[in-house]
């Protein structure tokens, strides 16, 4: 995925029907020193703070590392009563109104990282009542509650429904469960782009490709998250009529290889950039192709990351080191060996003091984490004030409609 800059976040916000803040603010963004210390990164996070600590904690946990106690806690801090999250909120001892954005893609984030870390059964039982109480009639999910159901979307929370040991089949809505949904999403297999998953339709209703939602809608069809084992397969077989949410991820897995196969990597999708290659997606497909089976070609895919992603992930900060590190754990790679790069280490010193060390801040963490209240954490100093970067498996390229 891309780093999405505040006008282009602002921009997919706009698109899902999402309220953007009632006037802009022309106060410069907030310093480093005015973050949370438990917070992953030093951009503005009031787009994808939740975000991308909940893929720097499954990173970490993915690679056996265990993240500091601070980090857990500012996570489970964020939550609001009724279960949800919103990507950030500057004073969690304030309770979550109408005002506050929250949206199935923080929250189902935010359970997948801490259902595998274990022990906040509390949080993620709140949060996963919340998913399934703005379920869509379709059986899906969009990215707020209550907007038209997306691929991306739906597939977080499929992902996040499975972490906690749901049956993701089972949780319906009208008569309908999320794989109904992503089923019809997925386009057929004649034409452009057969195979591949639709973000959304499109006003006509008709579906065009999107690599970003295929590589969601992959792992979504096959009931998995973003934390995912190398699946056993025989690699990219034909598109065939999708009957079967099996049958759907197989048919976008195809598309996916079919599309890393020239160069070993997916293209940019922005204006002006066709020609650039898009290192987020390509980890994101990296993980959709082991996850279904295509070892072959995601192990092709990967070894282009290794050369080729380093500066990167240097710029855009912890969401990419984490992605990397999933996509290495998804194919049985060493995250702390990625072309001579540690990400695990690059990961670790964008967040908290690493664990041993205590700060003044993993102390009051420490005292208040074992609550599990969604108002346990006020090491917050400021409110974010402008849209910084935004990056992560799914809501960093909303606005690719268009994208073969």
């Amino acid at each position: 995925m891309n780093v999405r800059r505040s006008a282009a976040v602002l921009a997919a916000v706009a698109v899902l029907g999402a309220a953007a803040p009632a006037a802009a603010d022309s106060s410069p963004s907030p310093t480093p020193q005015a973050l949370p210390s438990a917070l992953y990164g030093d951009t503005d996070p009031q787009y994808d703070g939740v975000w991308r600590q909940s893929l720097a904690l499954l990173a970490q946990h993915a690679a056996g590392a265990e993240p500091p106690k601070a980090a857990v806690g500012w996570l489970t801090g964020q939550q609001c009563a009724d279960g949800s999250f919103a990507p950030f909120r500057a004073d969690p001892s304030a309770a979550c109104d109408a005002k506050t954005m929250v949206d199935t893609n923080q929250t189902a984030a935010a359970v997948q990282a801490l259902a595998a870390l274990g022990g906040h059964d509390a949080v993620t039982e709140k949060a996963v009542g919340w998913l399934k109480s703005v379920q869509n009639k379709d059986g899906g999910w969009g990215y707020t509650a209550g907007g038209p159901s997306d691929t991306n979307s739906t597939s977080v929370v499929v992902g996040a429904l499975a972490a906690v040991g749901e049956k993701p089949g089972e949780v319906r809505k009208g008569g309908k469960s999320p794989y109904d949904a992503l089923l019809g999403l997925e386009l057929p297999c004649t034409g452009e782009g057969a195979g591949a998953f639709a973000y959304q339709p499109e006003k006509d209703g008709s579906l065009t490709a999107n690599a970003d939602a295929t590589a969601a809608g992959v792992l979504g069809a096959l009931g998995k998250g973003l934390l995912v084992e190398p699946g056993k397969g025989d690699g990219a077989g034909s598109c065939v009529k999708a009957t079967t949410p099996e049958q759907a991820a197989a048919n976008g897995a195809a598309h996916l290889a079919g599309a890393l196969a020239a160069k070993g990597y997916l293209l940019a999708s922005t204006p002006g950039a066709e020609d650039q290659p898009d290192f987020g997606n390509t980890a994101d497909a990296v993980v959709a192709l082991a996850a279904q089976g295509d070892t072959a070609q995601a192990e092709k895919s990967y070894a282009w990351l290794e050369k080729n992603a380093g500066d990167w992930a240097a710029q855009s900060g912890p969401g990419a080191y984490a992605q990397l590190i999933l996509a290495s754990h998804a194919t049985g790679a060493d995250p702390r060996d990625f072309g001579g790069t540690d990400l695990v280490k690059q990961l670790q010193a964008a967040g908290p003091a690493a664990p041993g060390k205590t700060t003044e801040a993993t102390e009051k963490a420490e005292d208040e984490k074992d609550s599990d209240s969604p108002f346990g954490v006020w090491w917050f100093v400021g409110v974010c004030l402008v849209a910084g970067i935004g990056i992560g498996f799914l809501i960093s390229n909303r606005t690719k409609r268009q994208q073969p």
